[in-house]
């Protein structure tokens, strides 16, 4: 919150409310913050001039709860729960992740029903007759 426009003319310090017995008063320029306050003069009943009439305080407005924009969805394949995975490796040389891309688009398409959630996708090495480094690609549906 930026006060300081409020306060860009004043050059000395605030004035501290209510110090030395004296009541609050409000800045230069500013109204006071009392709504249902009368701003008509007080007779006392001694002079010649009739009362005013009495001033009927505001009604208080009802307090309208404003709607809260909802937060967006995350962007994922389908709302549903993740059910099961599968789980596809192979090696680290460009044939290799060409028969990847292979079998998990011949798996998609064998499994229509399939909403992918979430995939993972790690680099590392396996171990089978010697340890060669490996890609391993989880699909969550």
């Amino acid at each position: 919150m930026d006060n300081t426009s409020n306060n860009a003319n004043r050059s000395g310090p605030l004035p501290q409310e209510g110090s030395a017995g004296e009541p609050a008063r409000p800045m230069e320029g500013q109204a006071a913050a009392a709504p249902n306050v009368s701003r008509a003069p007080l007779t006392l009943g001694g002079g010649a001039s009739a009362p005013a009439a009495p001033v009927a305080p505001a009604a208080p407005r009802p307090v309208i709860p404003r709607p809260v924009a909802a937060r967006p969805a995350p962007a994922t394949g389908a709302t549903d729960r993740i059910t099961a995975c599968k789980t596809f490796f192979t090696k680290m040389h460009p044939g290799a992740i060409h028969f990847l891309d292979e079998q998990i688009t011949k798996w998609l398409a064998e499994n229509p029903q399939i909403a992918i959630k979430h995939t993972n996708v790690v680099q590392g090495d396996i171990t089978e007759k010697k340890e060669e480094p490996n890609i391993v690609i989880v699909i969550w549906y």
